[in-house]
């Protein structure tokens, strides 16, 4: 059944699907409600979030301008917790990916959905965790990943590889344990596998969270074709930032209104 939506053209569903890694993804579908054939687009929240912010903050506007959006929560979120800095967390990496595949499955399926007009849109760890994701799913038409760096490696250490924020607080053989499980599955390291599909890269010149050196290693590392932008702003980017967006998946994904 539909729940309360923010806009009667839209209809709202809470989402359950069983996990391959186990467990059932939770999530939010929100789709037009009049009868068509529309595009698909997967969203993924920031680090702490949830489904539901990614749809408040993205995935609703998509659905206003003709588009069917599936919104997961990351296996963390469904647990309720943040990082654990154990191999753990490579687990959910993992994981996660494999969920946000299935959300591709899932728009492919439905009858309203067409399945040659996949996109994702994702900002900070849903940024980051996109250009993962992109490396690995073929099916995606075209993906905006917004205030995204290389992965939670780059995230967690500086230029010379020096534990930073909390993972610094850890003890050195823990660090040394969680970089040996992650670095094998950064997401900067599968962006160059990409293919075909278009990616528009968003970052902000004064943002505290992502460095302008790791934001320009995602940038280089990502493949034709791509659009940089980078705004005068800060990890929560502009008002601009978000309509350029709104706008370039529109474009691309062919949004119906």
């Amino acid at each position: 059944m539909p729940t309360q939506s923010p806009d009667p053209a839209i209809l709202v569903w809470g989402l359950a699907f069983a996990s391959p890694g186990g467990g059932r993804v939770t999530g939010v579908v929100a789709a037009p409600a009049a009868p068509g054939r529309y595009a698909g687009i997967v969203t993924l929240h920031g680090l702490p979030g949830t489904a539901a912010d990614a749809m408040l903050y993205q995935g609703y506007a998509f659905a206003a301008r003709g588009a069917v959006v599936v919104s997961i929560d990351a296996p963390r979120a469904r647990r309720g917790g943040g990082l654990a800095f154990t191999p753990q967390d490579s687990s959910d990496q993992v994981q996660l990916i494999i969920d946000l595949r299935r959300a591709v499955d899932l728009l492919s399926a439905r009858l309203d959905v067409d399945s040659t007009r996949i996109g994702y849109s994702g900002g900070s760890y849903g940024g980051a965790m996109g250009a993962l994701f992109v490396g690995v799913e073929q099916r995606l038409k075209a993906a905006a990943l917004f205030v995204p760096d290389g992965g939670l490696v780059a995230h967690f250490t500086n230029s010379s590889g020096t534990a930073i924020g909390n993972l610094a607080s850890r003890p050195a053989d823990q660090q040394a344990r969680w970089l040996e499980a992650m670095v094998p599955i950064e997401p900067i390291r599968f962006i160059g596998e990409k293919r075909g599909s278009e990616l528009l890269l968003q970052n902000g010149q004064v943002d505290v969270l992502v460095s302008l050196e790791d934001a320009e290693a995602l940038h280089q590392a990502v493949p034709e074709p791509k659009t940089v932008r980078w705004y005068a702003a800060g990890h929560g980017l502009t008002a601009q930032a978000y309509s350029e967006r709104t706008e370039w998946l529109a474009e691309r994904l062919r949004l119906t209104r």
